[in-house]
């Protein structure tokens, strides 16, 4: 059944100039080979420059907001506020897994598949934005649906080093430093995904994903402290 993205629009107060970017930026690769005769492209140059434009923002935004704190705390709240976690959560919240435009294949995935999936379609929705309307409106779309995240992240300590929360309590409880494995790694150099394990005792304790080693071992960690009640 054909997305109606008018009805997109309307849920969240945008208004394309030029529709194709805005379909573009649902549209994944696999999508293409069942329906050849569409003439926009898939998302991922879109989501290529999404990823720039959102980082831009948000830097910004966090500078603004948090004048005491040095380059390593805005790096991590930074970290937190741009992963695929919360870049999912708000994907879901707008929307906008009804509109992606999927294989059969691709379609049937749940879970974590799905949940990179919609954060790569956010990157590229920010990306059409940009480009049909400006950084201004890419802005206004972002401190809507995105800012607001800062205050739990930070209240709630979710910008905090896992890896190194992990690492102190591994070697104080069980006098072992904790080890990662890349499981599984994906997607074009431009666009890679990783699966990384978290070991203790060469025991896998926790899985974690992201769009680059370092962000799959946060969430490795992340989920191996709450997988040990640390």
């Amino acid at each position: 059944m054909p997305k109606n993205f008018k009805t997109f629009e309307e849920g969240v107060g945008l208004s394309f100039n030029n529709l194709d970017l805005l379909r573009q930026a649902f549209t994944h690769r696999s999508y293409l080979n069942e329906h050849r005769t569409l003439t926009h492209g898939h998302n991922e140059r879109l989501e290529f420059l999404g990823d720039a434009v959102l980082e831009l923002i948000v830097t910004r935004f966090l500078y603004e907001k948090f004048p005491e704190q040095d380059e390593g705390d805005l790096t991590a709240y930074r970290a937190a506020l741009v992963n695929a976690v919360t870049l999912s959560a708000i994907a879901g919240s707008i929307g906008m897994d009804d509109y992606l435009l999927l294989s059969r294949g691709e379609a049937k995935d749940k879970g974590r598949a799905r949940q990179m999936l919609l954060a790569n379609a956010l990157e590229a929705l920010v990306g059409a934005i940009y480009l049909d309307q400006g950084y201004e409106a890419a802005q206004v779309f972002l401190e809507k649906r995105l800012f607001p995240k800062i205050d739990e992240i930070v209240q709630k300590g979710l910008w905090q080093d896992s890896k190194s929360s992990l690492q102190e309590n591994a070697q104080e409880t069980e006098g072992v430093t904790p080890s990662y494995k890349v499981m599984r790694e994906w997607g074009p150099d431009h666009d890679k995904h990783f699966t990384v394990g978290v070991y203790i005792k060469e025991r896998l304790v926790a899985e974690g994903e992201g769009k680059s080693k370092q962000e799959a071992e946060q969430a490795a960690a992340h989920k191996a402290l709450a997988a040990k009640g640390w």
